[in-house]
C-alpha cells in the first residue's frame, strides 16, 4: 500500500497509520513518552515529535529511521515546519482567497 493512501495521526506517544479508504489501522509505532505527538509528512519521510524528541519514520511501515533527543531543550511540545511542504501551498492559497473575499465584501458595503 502506498503511503499516499494513508492518514497519519499522533496520539498518546504513538504514531498510527490508517487506510484513508477504510479507516483500518495499517501500522502503529510507539515513540518515547506518552504525550502529544505532532506529525508531518514530507517526501518519503514521516517526522514525529514526542516528549521533546524528534523521530523520522518510514511512512509505509512505521519503522524508525532515526531519532534526535534534542539534548538541552527540555521535554516540551515541538512544532514542525518543513520547506516545500504542500501544507504551505494550501495555506498560501487559502490566505489569498480570504483576502480576495474580504476585498470583495468591503467593495459591496457602501
Amino acid at each position: 500500500m502506498s503511503e499516499t493512501n494513508l492518514i497519519f495521526i499522533g496520539i498518546a506517544g504513538t504514531v498510527v497509520a490508517l487506510d484513508s479508504a477504510t479507516g483500518q489501522e495499517v501500522w502503529r509505532s510507539k515513540l518515547k513518552g506518552g504525550d502529544f505527538v505532532n506529525v508531518v509528512l514530507q517526501d518519503e519521510s514521516l517526522y514525529a515529535t514526542s516528549h521533546g524528541e524528534l523521530f523520522c519514520l518510514d511512512p509505509a511501515t512505521g519503522s524508525l529511521r532515526w531519532q534526535n533527543p534534542l539534548k538541552g531543550l527540555g521535554l516540551g511540545l515541538i512544532t514542525l515546519a518543513v520547506s516545500g511542504n504542500q501544507q504551505t501551498i494550501v495555506m498560501s492559497e487559502k490566505q489569498r482567497r480570504d483576502q480576495a473575499a474580504a476585498a470583495a465584501a468591503a467593495g459591496s458595503v457602501k
